[in-house]
C-alpha cells in the first residue's frame, strides 16, 4: 500500500528532523544521515526511534545504490519548509 503523497511531504526523520527516502515496493522509509530504516506496516509508517533498524555500512551502501538505480529521491529538500527567514 503507497503512503499518501500529502503524509510523505510532511514525513521527517524523527530524531534528526531531515528527509527520507520512500521505498514504496518495499515497505520503508530510510534515513541515508543516521543509516536508520522505517517500516511501514499496513500502509502506517512506524517512526520510532526506538522501532528503527541502523544499517551497517554494507546495509548502507545497498540502500544508497538501489535508492540511485530506481530513482528514488528525498521526500523534502531541506530547508525549504516553512523556515522563517532572519
Amino acid at each position: 500500500m503507497a503512503l499518501d503523497s500529502m503524509l510523505l511531504d510532511i514525513l521527517a526523520c524523527p530524531e534528526d528532523k531531515g528527509p527520507l527516502l520512500y521505498f514504496e515496493t518495499d515497505g520503508f522509509l530510510y534515513n541515508p544521515r543516521l543509516r536508520r530504516r522505517y517500516r511501514i506496516d499496513d500502509g502506517i509508517p512506524v517512526m520510532l526511534i526506538d522501532e528503527a533498524e541502523t544499517l551497517d555500512d554494507a546495509g548502507h551502501q545497498a540502500m544508497v545504490e538501489q535508492a540511485e538505480a530506481s530513482g528514488i529521491g528525498l521526500n523534502f529538500t531541506p530547508g525549504s519548509e516553512g523556515e522563517a527567514s532572519a
